[in-house]
């Protein structure tokens, strides 16, 4: 299974991909083709980005991981 940063890789590029003139759908004959949208793209992308903060520990996980000073 591709980890979370693979998979961020992957999105980043498929929305670049849409971005600079790649087709989000096109028909051939009686056939229809519908890529991802950017809306699902950038839905995914902030989630595995999410998962890579938290792999690393940064983010809102680190802050958390902290719990409580000792007194």
């Amino acid at each position: 299974m591709a980890s979370a940063a693979d998979l961020l890789a992957q999105i980043d590029a498929a929305i670049e991909a849409l971005l600079t003139g790649g087709a989000s759908s096109y028909n051939i004959g009686s056939r229809s083709v519908t890529k991802l949208d950017l809306n699902t793209l950038f839905e995914q992308r902030n989630q595995l980005l999410f998962a890579v903060q938290r792999e690393n520990g940064s983010g809102a996980f680190r802050l958390a991981k902290m719990g409580k000073p000792s007194a």
